[in-house]
């Protein structure tokens, strides 16, 4: 699997930000929502609606490298979404080495993935993330 490179101190800081978020949201069971679409972004391209999520500022997003990642999340499953900032094609592993970042400490064999040419969807259990939570 492709590595990234090193993430900086800032993104280091905001992925420890938005996992104490998340698993402070699945401890008191509250749902993880989308950020309200802004219609007033500029947003490079509307081809592809999941591309623009997240461009709101919101508790569950963050970017590492020239990438970006947005959580969601249902009563017992959490989505999270991973595409480049540029809004180009998305290399499987590259967004795998993202979601081994954000999900440090998770097992790949418990998260679902479902890739797509310039997205790529992972999903868990709520459970299994605190768990496995560092």
């Amino acid at each position: 699997m492709p590595s990234l490179p090193q993430p900086t101190e800032l993104e280091q800081r905001r992925r420890d930000e938005v996992m104490a978020r998340v698993l402070e949201c699945i401890r008191n069971d509250e749902r993880i929502k989308l950020p309200v679409f802004n219609p007033d972004l500029d947003r490079p391209t509307d081809q592809f609606a999941l591309l623009s999520i997240g461009l709101e500022p919101n508790d569950f997003s963050g970017s590492v490298g020239p990438f970006r990642y947005q959580f969601e999340g249902e009563e017992d499953l959490l989505h999270l979404i991973v595409t480049k900032a540029n809004q180009g094609p998305l290399e499987t592993q590259d967004s795998q080495a993202v979601a081994a970042f954000v999900l440090r400490g998770m097992p790949t064999a418990l998260i679902w993935l479902k890739p797509g040419e310039f997205s790529t969807h992972f999903y868990f259990g709520h459970d299994e993330l605190l768990k496995n939570s560092s």
